[in-house]
């Protein structure tokens, strides 16, 4: 991939090439940026996204770790402290479980432990997220943990472009970021600009403007949200979408604006309901001035109390998906304080 040559130019491109682009890019201007995780480098990685980066830049710079994602993690956590910026890749997020302790009580700490003396610019890339027949144990959307966690950055591109955009701004920031990159997304194109820019961490993108509710979405789900809206606007309802693009640091701001606007709120993520984004988003309305503009109480609508099944009909069921985000806004309109 001749990136340097595509530098002011935007073409279509796949959500995992864009990926691939902004690892290539920050590979050729940065020598301090390495690759690590589990068959990244002959094989090109569990999704393909790391595909022939070890013939470009030699297994020095692409280095298959072994089969310890905790092991693997403290190597690249370590490898941050000297000077180097690893992105690490787990195969599917749910492994992440294996290496909580470097995530989380090492890598979100040591900046605070340290006495802000070291930083950690580590980037963990998170296959994540439902609708590949995977099942429970490699289907999770686990954003919310990390997302709980002091020190730790927490990003979920919807998109090609912000795919690039996001992962080029986690290597730019001197602390951990977690992209979760959602796997049915991978194959999604799009237009992505070319060259180096950046997608702000912290600053949600409005992607549907409305006047009558607002659906606050993630990742897939904003792709749904948008279609519900396509569909509700044939009722005559108008739905603005919100993408957050950031868990961690979350944009309040375009947040409350929206809800202002539309007295109405539903907010939409694959994550199981309970103790998630959605409760987060809820109580940070109720906190503030927008809570007075309120036409409806606030909806939830989140993934099943349960794992992921592996049967297709019970896994499409375990998420929202466009009906139900559709019937959940129907029944909002409903309702009043």
């Amino acid at each position: 991939m001749d990136v340097t040559a595509q530098e002011n130019s935007t073409r279509t491109m796949s959500y995992s090439e864009a990926i691939r682009e902004a690892m290539v890019l920050s590979m050729q201007s940065d020598p301090t940026v390495i690759l690590m995780g589990e068959d990244i480098g002959v094989y090109g990685g569990a999704f393909q996204v790391t595909l022939d980066l070890i013939d470009k830049f030699g297994p020095e710079r692409v280095i298959d770790t072994p089969i310890s994602e905790l092991g693997g993690a403290g190597v690249a956590v370590g490898a941050a402290l000297t000077g180097l910026k690893p992105i690490f890749e787990f195969q599917f997020s749910d492994f992440a479980t294996l290496a909580m302790e470097q995530i989380v009580n090492q890598a979100a700490k040591l900046r605070y432990m340290l006495g802000g003396e070291a930083s950690v610019p580590v980037v963990f890339r998170m296959p994540a997220g439902s609708g590949t027949g995977a099942a429970a144990q490699h289907s999770q959307s686990l954003e919310a943990w990390f997302g709980h966690v002091p020190g730790l950055k927490v990003v979920q591109p919807s998109t090609p472009a912000d795919a690039k955009g996001l992962l080029l701004a986690a290597l730019a920031d001197p602390d951990p970021v977690l992209v979760f990159e959602h796997k049915l997304l991978y194959k999604m194109k799009g237009e992505v600009p070319g060259g180096h820019y950046v997608t702000p961490l912290g600053k949600a993108a409005i992607r549907r403007a409305g006047s009558d509710v607002t659906i606050v979405a993630a990742s897939i789900m904003v792709h749904r949200a948008l279609d519900a809206a396509q569909q509700l606007s044939s009722d005559g309802i108008d739905a603005e979408v919100i993408d957050l693009r950031s868990i961690r640091p979350i944009d309040q701001e375009t947040i409350l604006a929206s809800v202002r606007k539309t007295g109405r709120l539903l907010i939409v993520y694959e994550g199981v309901k309970s103790y998630g984004i959605g409760a987060e988003i809820s109580a940070m309305i109720a906190e503030s001035d927008a809570f007075d503009f309120l036409d409806a109480p606030i909806l939830r609508l989140g993934g099943a109390e349960a794992p992921i099944p592996y049967n297709p009909d019970l896994e499409r069921a375990a998420v929202p998906q466009v009906e139900t985000i559709y019937a959940a806004v129907r029944r909002l309109m409903s309702r009043e304080v």
